[in-house]
């Protein structure tokens, strides 16, 4: 019997404890502020983002129109071989074939060179941009008391007023164009 009863004072112990706690527990819960961010939205629809966009483009179309005349030039060399193949000796065919291949390395290089400049210009704008990003949320996570801001992208749910991403791109548009005046 003394059993059951220092049981039930150890439970009713226990239950008040908790009730006492719980308030506070409640009240830090209160000063959480969290937040999140769409980054890739701030990378696409940025001024700077679009500018860097317009960039890249413009050298993929560089890029493109020196490989289409290199392959024009390739498709005139197996055209020529192809027309002047009755008429060649043996050795004229050889060194057209030779140049022909020769051509066609150089304009698998060039491929893989342009598609290496690309990647690589891409890279080093949106780094750059990235760096700039999540320096503007660090200071609207410390000037306006977020205790958490994550990345949007990985969140399921969330209620649409953590949302963060128009104040984080107005402050990164904002601090460019500051810095080009």
């Amino acid at each position: 019997m003394k059993k059951k009863q220092l049981g039930q004072i150890l439970f009713f112990g226990a239950l008040l404890l908790a009730l006492c706690i719980l308030p506070a527990f409640s009240f830090a819960a209160d000063t959480v502020k969290l937040g999140s961010v769409d980054v890739q939205k701030v990378l696409n629809e940025s001024e700077i983002g679009k500018k860097a966009k317009n960039d890249l483009e413009s050298l993929i179309k560089s890029k493109q129109s020196v490989i289409d005349e290199k392959g024009k030039t390739v498709e005139k060399l197996k055209n020529d071989i192809e027309k002047q193949a009755s008429v060649l000796s043996a050795d004229a065919r050889k060194t057209k074939e030779d140049e022909l291949e020769k051509a066609i390395r150089e304009y698998q290089r060039l491929v893989q060179d342009s598609q290496a400049d690309i990647k690589k210009k891409e890279a080093e704008l949106t780094d750059s941009i990235l760096k700039d990003i999540h320096d503007i949320i660090d200071k609207i996570g410390q000037e306006e008391g977020y205790t958490l801001i994550i990345e949007k992208g990985m969140v399921v749910y969330s209620d649409k007023s953590l949302d963060i991403t128009d104040r984080v791109m107005d402050k990164y548009n904002e601090s460019k164009s500051k810095s080009k005046k």
